[in-house]
């Protein structure tokens, strides 16, 4: 099983927690890290994360890694794996180096940072108890989109144009074996544990109840075999007519798609220019694709929170199966006129793209649209 986590806040930095879950063991995955996202998750649970994914290294998708560096740094019994297009490693080993390492010969961590090209991985390691001083070649392979691969998920690799290359992930899990109870009754055998042993896989001969048995020809004849949860994130890219084509392709048979929704329509001129998606074309994607359900985050900062939801029925339009974040509405569509003037007071002077990669705060006006709007709230529920 497969569940997803938008994490952040609308208008701010947002990432994605994943777990996936087989029943036998459970993998933890975190796609990007802006800053805060990580205050929704319990510690124990980003500490324990298998795979920190980048889709670029903008400051809005990497922002809050000081906040995971200092969690995980020298988490021992496993090592510590994060991916990202070309040169995350480079970019990485100064953020490594950002610290005061004079007890690094105590520490035990182990680091191994892999840069995603369209057709190989290149790692790199790096040690706590060398200070993170060396960047050790770790080998590279190829690839065909696969770059992870366990018993719990798969993750495939697809690049995106944003002013060079950002990465899209598409998640997956194996395909489920369910026993077929009727094909069980007719076969005469017992329940038993061999059945454990068909879902898994086991191979060759398969002794039951005194008899053997060909384990492929019996899972043939018993099991079936449904397809695993699976979603994609894409986030930070451009969308023309030829990527349209491209990545409707690559999200076939994909359940769940989580996309940035940054600019308004009328804005398609802006959005192209910086290589993000109108809510129009994301919605198109969608329905091109034919996904099951979409998710928007990544909003700007550009548009009030009172038109989140025109934006939402705009995609809506094109593909109803769309909703943004449990949360993210509700308390933002129906506050009063005062809320609205902190708001804009608090985002004042937003660099042409609307911010998605500056977070450069006034954190007064910040905390003055909080408090204004909670009492606004609150004198709205008491009449």
């Amino acid at each position: 099983m497969l569940q997803a986590q938008v994490l952040g806040r609308p208008g701010e930095d947002n990432a994605l927690w994943v777990t996936a879950d087989s029943g036998q063991g459970r993998k933890r995955l975190l796609l990007d890290c802006g800053a805060g996202t990580l205050t929704a998750l319990p510690f124990a649970e980003f500490q324990a994360v298998d795979h920190l994914l980048f889709s670029h290294l903008h400051m809005d998708h990497v922002g809050g890694f000081d906040d995971f560096f200092r969690a995980t740094f020298d988490r021992a019994g496993r090592e510590n794996h994060v991916w990202g297009p070309p040169g995350t490693a480079q970019i990485l080993s100064h953020r490594f180096q950002g610290y005061w390492w004079n007890f690094a010969p105590e520490l035990r961590g182990t680091w191994l940072v892999h840069d995603v090209s369209a057709e190989e991985v290149q790692s790199f390691r790096f040690e706590a108890h060398e200070a993170f001083a060396v960047m050790h070649c770790a080998g590279t392979r190829g690839h065909q989109g696969t770059i992870i691969q366990t018993a719990e998920v798969s993750v495939q690799v697809v690049p995106l144009l944003h002013h060079g290359t950002s990465l899209g992930f598409i998640l997956r899990e194996p395909d489920r074996l369910t026993v077929d109870r009727e094909a069980l009754a007719q076969s005469k055998l017992s329940p038993g544990p061999w059945l454990t042993q068909l879902k898994h896989g086991v191979s060759g001969k398969l002794e039951i109840q005194g008899t053997v048995h060909d384990a492929a020809a019996l899972a043939a004849k018993l099991m079936s075999r449904e397809p695993g949860d699976s979603l994609a994130y894409f986030t930070d890219f451009l969308l023309d007519e030829s990527e349209l084509r491209r990545l409707s392709v690559a999200l076939q048979n994909v359940q769940s798609l989580y996309a940035e929704a940054q600019y308004a329509p009328e804005d398609s001129e802006l959005a192209c220019r910086h290589h993000h998606t109108t809510v129009s074309q994301v919605a198109r994607l969608a329905a091109a694709a034919e996904v099951k359900h979409l998710t928007l985050l990544h909003l700007s900062r550009r548009y009030r929170p009172d038109r989140w939801n025109d934006l939402l029925g705009t995609v809506r339009q094109t593909f109803p199966s769309a909703s943004f974040p449990d949360g993210w509405i509700p308390s933002s569509t129906n506050l009063p006129q005062e809320c609205w003037i902190a708001w804009n007071q608090s985002h004042q002077k937003l660099p042409s793209d609307g911010g998605s990669q500056f977070r450069g705060k006034d954190s007064i006006n910040k905390m003055s649209f909080r408090g204004i709007c909670a009492g606004a709230a609150l004198s709205t529920l008491l009449g």
